[in-house]
C-alpha cells in the first residue's frame, strides 16, 4: 500500500487550481445537478479556468481504446459516502491491477479497508480535493497513438459546476507520466460526460443525444455552438472516433446516459436493459434499439448482436415511471479478468449474472448490492459504471477478432482470423481450442496473413460438437495476452449443427466453385452452380470476417453463372469470398497478391 505525496512544479500547481475555488460540498453530491449548482451554472462556466493540458487535437492515427481491454490502473474517488461498496470495489479491483483512490485521508481509507480484511495490494492513493464520487464522468479517456502506442488520456469540460473534479484527469495523468489533451478552447470546447460515451476500439462510438444538447447555441457552459457535423469532427480529432452514433434521450432517466441501459461487451455485443411491455423507457429503448439494428452493423460489418436483461423494480413494483429508482444491470464495469455488476434483489439478480455469465463465459462476475438502506447508491441515479474509471496499459497488445457462429460445416476446417498489433511487433501467435467433451486445449500455430491478421485452421468436426477456443499473441519484446482476457478459463464458443430440410435443399442445390486466379492480382471470376434460381449476396471479407466489398447482391441464376472481381483494388493478403443465401454460407480462401 502506497501513499502518493503530490510534488514538483506541475503537481503543486494542479493542487492550488484545485483548491481555489471551494464553492461547491465535496463528497455528497448528487449525480444531477442540486439547486445551488443550477442557480450558479452560467456564472460559473462563463469565468472557468481553461488551462487544460494540451488544449489542442493530439493529431495523427489515434485510436480509443473499448473498456474490455486491459488496464494497469482502476479509478475510483472515496467520498465516505458508500465505504461499504467502494470497499468490495477495492476487494475486488486489487486482483487485477493497481487501484488509485483519490481522498482526502488516506489513512482513514486504509483503516476503513483493513478492518474490512482487504488485503494491502495494488492501492495507491492520491490526496487531494474533490467534489463528488461521480468518477466516470469526469475522468479522462485512454488513447493511444497508431493503436497500441504511446497511450494518453483526453478529457472534455466536465457538465457540472465542480472545480475539484474537472481537473481530477490531470492528477491521473500525472502520476501515471502521461499527457493530458482537453477540449476547453472554442472552437474546439466540448462539453461530454463519460457516462454517456461508449466506445468499441474500432472506431465507433455510442450516445444519447445529450451530447448534442448540451453544445448547442444558447447552452448554458459557455461553449460554443455547435452542429452534430462539428461535434462529430471533434470527436474524430480528439478521439480517433469516426462514427458517432447517437440516440434520442430517454424520458424517464433524468441523467439521459446510456450506461444506465445499454453496454457494450464486446466489439458487436450489446447489453440491454429490457422492461416489460410498455413500461417506463422500455419503448423509447427499443425504438433506438430498433434504430441502431437497422441503421448500423458493427465494425466488422455484420449486424450488432443484442442481449437483453430483465430491469428490476422496486420491492413494491414500482418502475421510473411510477416512482422507482432506475435500477440497471448495464451499469456494471469490466476491470481485466473480471467484472463488476450490480445488484438488487436475488429473484432479479440470479437472472442477470446468469445472462452476463454465459455472455462472458470464464469472467470472474462479482455482484455488488447497490440498493440498500445503508448504501442505497442506485437513489442517486448512479450505480458501478459510474463510479469507477481506468487507465489502460503502457505496451498494449491489442487483439481483434470476430467469433465465429455456429455452423452446418462438417468438412472444410473453420478458419480463425485475429487481428493482433503491439508497439513492437508480433512474432507467433497460437489458436487454442477444446471440443467441450474433452477439457483439454489443443495448440494451433497461427500463420501471419494480410497486415496486422493471423489465421489458424479448427479441424472440422461432425455435428453435433460443441467447441471453445481462444487465442494468444506474443510481442517481439515478449510481452503475451490472450483474447478473451479471461482466457483458458474464459473462451469463444460455436456449434456444429445439422442442416434443416430446407437448407439441405439449398445447399445441395448451388456450389461455389474455385475462384480463378488464386493468388489474384487483376480480373477474378467467381463461378457458382445452382439448380434452382434463388436471390442471395457475393461478399468479399477480410480475414475477421469484416466485409470489404459487396460484389453483387440480387438473384442467381438457374445453371451455371460468373462474378468478378478486380483484385488490384484491393491491398495484398488473404481474403474469403463469401457466397451468402437465407442462413446458407458458402465461402472460398482467395488470396490477392
Amino acid at each position: 500500500m502506497k501513499r502518493i505525496i503530490l510534488a514538483g512544479v506541475l503537481l503543486s500547481s494542479l493542487l492550488t487550481m484545485a483548491q481555489e475555488n471551494e464553492n461547491v460540498q465535496s463528497g455528497s453530491l448528487p449525480i444531477g445537478l442540486t439547486d445551488a449548482e443550477q442557480a450558479n451554472l452560467r456564472d460559473y462556466f462563463s469565468t472557468r479556468s481553461l488551462d487544460r493540458g494540451i488544449e489542442t487535437a493530439p493529431g495523427g492515427d489515434i485510436r480509443h481504446s473499448a473498456q474490455w481491454e486491459e488496464i494497469q490502473s482502476f479509478l475510483i474517488t472515496w467520498t465516505g459516502q458508500f465505504n461499504t461498496i467502494q470497499t468490495q470495489i477495492v476487494d475486488a479491483a486489487q486482483e487485477e491491477c493497481r487501484v488509485l483512490i483519490a481522498c482526502s485521508d488516506s489513512n482513514n481509507v486504509k483503516s476503513v479497508l483493513s478492518s474490512a480484511g482487504v488485503p494491502d495490494n495494488n492501492l495507491d492513493f492520491l490526496e487531494v480535493d474533490y467534489n463528488s464520487i461521480w468518477i466516470r464522468d469526469y475522468a479522462g479517456h485512454n488513447m493511444y497513438r497508431n493503436d497500441v502506442d504511446s497511450l494518453f488520456l483526453v478529457d472534455w469540460i466536465y457538465n457540472r459546476p465542480r472545480p475539484d473534479d474537472d481537473v481530477m484527469p490531470e492528477f491521473h495523468a500525472a502520476f501515471h507520466n502521461i499527457p493530458l489533451y482537453s477540449t476547453t478552447l472554442s472552437p474546439t470546447d466540448l462539453v461530454n460526460t463519460g457516462g454517456n460515451w461508449m466506445t468499441d476500439g474500432l472506431g465507433t462510438a455510442f450516445a444519447s443525444e445529450l451530447i448534442l444538447e448540451e453544445n448547442e447555441s444558447g447552452n448554458p457552459y459557455s461553449v460554443s455552438s455547435k452542429t452534430e457535423a462539428q461535434i462529430d469532427q471533434m470527436v474524430n480529432d480528439f478521439m480517433g472516433i469516426d462514427r458517432y452514433i447517437k440516440m434520442p434521450v430517454l424520458p424517464y432517466d433524468n441523467i439521459h446516459h446510456i450506461d444506465m441501459h445499454m453496454k457494450l461487451l464486446d466489439e458487436e455485443t450489446l447489453f440491454i436493459s429490457e422492461y416489460p411491455s410498455g413500461v417506463a423507457d422500455g419503448p423509447q429503448i427499443e425504438a433506438n434499439l430498433q434504430y441502431v439494428l437497422n441503421n448500423f452493423n458493427s465494425s466488422f460489418g455484420t449486424p450488432y448482436k443484442v442481449i437483453r436483461v430483465p430491469v428490476p423494480p422496486s420491492t413494491g413494483g414500482s418502475y421510473p415511471d411510477n416512482g422507482g429508482y432506475y435500477r440497471t444491470y448495464t451499469n456494471s464495469v469490466f476491470i481485466n479478468k473480471t467484472m463488476l455488476v450490480p445488484t438488487y434483489r436475488e429473484e432479479y439478480d440470479t437472472v442477470a449474472l446468469r445472462i452476463l455469465g454465459e455472455a462472458l463465459p470464464g469472467y470472474n462476475i462479482v455482484g455488488i448490492d447497490v440498493d440498500n438502506s445503508g448504501q442505497n447508491l442506485i437513489s442517486q441515479s448512479g450505480a458501478l459504471h459510474c463510479i469507477t474509471n481506468s487507465v489502460g496499459v503502457n505496451d498494449p497488445l491489442w487483439i481483434v477478432h470476430q467469433s465465429l457462429v455456429d455452423t452446418y460445416e462438417t468438412v472444410i476446417p473453420y478458419i480463425v482470423s485475429a487481428d493482433m498489433k503491439h508497439s513492437t511487433g508480433i512474432s507467433s501467435a497460437t489458436l487454442y481450442y477444446r471440443l467441450a467433451t474433452t477439457g483439454a486445449y489443443t495448440a494451433v500455430t497461427m500463420s501471419p496473413a494480410a497486415g496486422d491478421s493471423w489465421t489458424g485452421d479448427i479441424p472440422a468436426q461432425p455435428v453435433g460438437t460443441h467447441i471453445e477456443y481462444y487465442v494468444e499473441g506474443n510481442s517481439t519484446n515478449g510481452k503475451t495476452t490472450v483474447r478473451p482476457l479471461a482466457a483458458p478459463a474464459g473462451f469463444w464458443d460455436f456449434n456444429v449443427i445439422d442442416m434443416s430440410a430446407s437448407i439441405q435443399e439449398v445447399a445441395a442445390a448451388i456450389s461455389l466453385d474455385d475462384v480463378f486466379p488464386n493468388p489474384a492480382s487483376a480480373i477474378t471470376c467467381i463461378p457458382i452452380n445452382s439448380t434452382n434460381a434463388t436471390t442471395g449476396s457475393i461478399i468479399l471479407r477480410n480475414m475477421t470476417g469484416k466485409i470489404v466489398k459487396e460484389i453483387y447482391v440480387g438473384e442467381i441464376p438457374q445453371g451455371e453463372s460468373k462474378y468478378f472481381l478486380f483484385a488490384n483494388e484491393f491491398s495484398s493478403g488473404a481474403y474469403l469470398i463469401c457466397v451468402e443465401i437465407d442462413s446458407f454460407n458458402l465461402t472460398k480462401k482467395l488470396m490477392i497478391k
